[in-house]
């Protein structure tokens, strides 16, 4: 990890509802924990995604990468360390690491558009420019 980088950890336990018939942790699940990972990092740093919604600023991923390494398992501790990687006038970067203990189990990286109430790119606010 580049030095500097925001970052937070966030401790995920697989729940049973989250597996398929083979036992793992089912692909679609990463994603929407990649999501838990980015409100939190945001949390962190003081910025609410609802009020920024509520202001009229939106993030749509609009690019995802996931590479699995190992599979998890029902009742898995997991921690996933979201990194804020890249900023720009209109996109925001994302690097995720997902841990079993000290094992990386996945590693993904989103791009996310900041776009208004009709899709329409737009700046990001200035609370998220600062990184």
């Amino acid at each position: 990890m580049a030095e500097g980088l925001p970052f937070c950890d966030t401790w995920i336990r697989v729940r049973y509802a989250e597996t398929d018939r083979m036992g793992y942790l089912h692909h679609a699940m990463y994603p929407v924990y990649f999501e838990q990972g980015r409100t939190e990092l945001l949390r962190q740093q003081g910025v609410s995604y609802r009020r920024m919604e509520d202001e009229g600023f939106f993030l749509a991923v609009v690019k995802l990468e996931v590479r699995f390494r190992r599979p998890a398992y029902f009742d898995d501790l997991l921690r996933l360390r979201t990194t804020l990687t890249r900023v720009t006038a209109v996109r925001v970067e994302h690097r995720y690491e997902l841990f079993r203990d000290d094992e990386l189990i996945c590693e993904a990286t989103t791009t996310l558009a900041c776009v208004d109430r009709d899709g329409r790119l737009q700046a990001l606010p200035e609370e998220l420019r600062k990184g």
